[in-house]
């Protein structure tokens, strides 16, 4: 069953790579106009061109989401060239690792502060389009690891916020979801450089995944394009995951 998003305007922040860049171009080629964000101005140039291909309205613009006023003066820029907002996916990722006050201000600030702060800015727009918000979370939030002390915890409390965010709006008719994925690995991505950086880390995490290999990034987009659909008009303050059925692996 393919997706019709004629007539819809997307945004998505931390859309210039990966999970984000395979929703914004789910999105694209189903006929939405699309906005992506991130902090590099060399990746959403190359990013924005390949969505534009697709031949529908693409808007692009570097912002630092660690920077609530950049965020919302982005909000505004995108929803003015898009003529509005209906969907609003929350995707950037500080992916702190170390149980340091640096690591965890940085995954803070982009896992979490961004999360709130994309949220408020497009909100007016969303109640205006009965729009839905998604924000990505992590299987990492689901189980504890001493791996990535402040990345779990943090999508944690994003999984725990979009269940806020689905009743505080509720009313309103936005819809608020989250994606929880596994492993992802794409090209210049955190798995792609563990196969050769940290290769037994790599190999026994495929060890962990019952289909055994890592996801891709178009499949965390399918569900994001289920979720902001009208198939999923009645789905809101639920966390899916899509991992290949590792977290059934402990």
């Amino acid at each position: 069953m393919g997706f019709d998003f004629t007539g819809k305007r997307m945004i998505v922040c931390g859309g210039s790579r990966g999970i984000g860049l395979a929703i914004a171009e789910g999105f694209a080629a189903a006929g939405g106009a699309v906005s992506i964000c991130a902090r590099g101005a060399a990746g959403i140039e190359a990013a924005r061109a390949g969505l534009a291909a697709h031949g529908g309205l693409v808007h692009g613009a570097p912002c630092d989401l660690a920077d609530a006023a950049a965020i919302a003066a982005y909000i505004q820029q995108a929803a003015a060239a898009l003529g509005g907002i209906d969907v609003l996916v929350n995707n950037a990722s500080a992916f702190g690792n170390a149980d340091t006050a640096e690591s965890w201000a940085a995954s803070l600030a982009i896992d979490m502060m961004a999360v709130v702060h994309a949220s408020h800015a497009a909100l007016p727009q969303l109640k205006q389009s009965r729009g839905c918000i998604i924000s990505t979370s992590s299987i990492s939030a689901l189980r504890p690891a001493g791996r990535q002390p402040p990345y779990g915890a943090i999508k944690a409390a994003v999984i725990h916020y979009t269940g806020t965010q689905a009743a505080l709006y509720a009313r309103d008719h936005v819809r608020v979801n989250a994606i929880a994925p596994g492993s992802i690995e794409f090209p210049g991505g955190l798995w792609e450089r563990r196969r050769s950086e940290a290769p037994e880390l790599y190999q026994r995490t495929l060890r962990s995944i019952p289909f055994g290999r890592m996801g891709r990034p178009e499949e965390v987009a399918n569900v994001a394009l289920f979720l902001a659909s009208p198939l999923a008009a009645w789905v809101t303050g639920q966390t899916i995951v899509v991992d290949g059925g590792q977290l059934l692996g402990g």
